[in-house]
């Protein structure tokens, strides 16, 4: 997987950012989701490395990046900072505009990057994902069940980590499995990179604090803008699984976007790794990179 990838480090402020760079073209950053790593765009890509630059990153904390300790208020987990991870680590490599495809957490990362640095995303695809504030505002019972790890993972430490370090591999292996398609769509190697991770203690505790900063800062940030009225300047690009998702993204996107495109794909949460194919060809028709406007600073 990624033969065709440098692999970075980068320091930023509190924390060490592991990525892969390769490619040729406009960038494009590509942030993955919980309980997962950057190699879940292990299949798209190959797919989108002939016309773009792709920047694919672990956020901080997840996989091989560093995260900082946990603070009271969950701000070092909150989206906002992880942001600013993503603008750090472009701007490395010479990016001070990009496009930016995002699934799961990492699409809470990629918009709340774009509302609060509107000048850096030209724009942005969403996959399977909506805003942290809609999926606790529309909570019930199904949600409850379904999203059982948005309450679990937000709950003090030191429960969620000892629940998910009492069998770590049964904990992660049960999500997949119950937000793909069916069990075992997944390639096994990737599969086993994402065990490897989630045996880390430091990578569980990093994505408990996700979830706190998911019920807590992150949660007043996307008040403070929706109350100010700000919006997403960029065009938005949002794709679901029909499998995983039942209901149409783009009724709530459009609260926080002008320009909100839709498409369905038939499979489970993971998109670009269920069915890579339709969807490169989705976001490539999205995206449309005018090369010339996005080249390094």
């Amino acid at each position: 997987m990624f033969e065709d990838f440098a692999t970075h480090d980068i320091r930023c402020e509190d924390a060490v950012i592991h990525c892969r760079v390769g490619g040729n073209g406009a960038p494009l950053l590509l942030l993955h989701g919980f309980p997962q790593t950057h190699v879940h765009w292990h299949l798209l890509a190959p797919l989108l490395i002939d016309e773009f630059t792709l920047v694919i990153p672990d956020l901080r904390g997840y996989g091989s990046s560093i995260g900082p300790d946990p603070d009271p208020e969950h701000i070092n987990y909150s989206k906002r900072e992880m942001a600013r991870d993503m603008i750090h680590v472009m701007g490395e490599f010479g990016f001070g505009e990009f496009g930016i495809v995002s699934h799961d957490r990492g699409a809470r990362v990629a918009y709340r990057l774009a509302l609060d640095h509107p000048e850096r995303v030209d724009r942005l695809v969403s996959l399977d994902t909506i805003p942290t504030l809609d999926i606790w505002e529309s909570w019930n019972m199904a949600g409850s069940l379904n999203w059982f790890h948005w309450t679990l993972l937000a709950q003090p430490a030191p429960l969620p980590e000892l629940m998910m370090g009492a069998d770590p591999d049964f904990f992660m292996m049960n999500m997949l499995d119950q937000w793909a398609a069916r069990p075992g769509v997944l390639d096994p190697r990737a599969v086993e990179e994402y065990k490897i991770a989630f045996r880390k203690p430091s990578v569980r505790r990093a994505m408990a604090e996700d979830y706190r900063a998911g019920a807590t800062v992150d949660l007043a940030h996307d008040r403070e803008a929706r109350d100010a009225n700000r919006k997403l300047q960029c065009p938005v690009f949002a794709a679901r699984g029909t499998l995983h998702t039942k209901n149409p993204l783009r009724p709530v996107w459009e609260r926080w976007a002008e320009d909100v495109t839709e498409v369905a794909l038939e499979c489970g949460h993971f998109l670009a790794e269920e069915l890579p194919g339709e969807c490169s060809r989705a976001i490539r028709a999205f995206l449309t990179p005018d090369q010339d406007s996005r080249r390094p600073e």
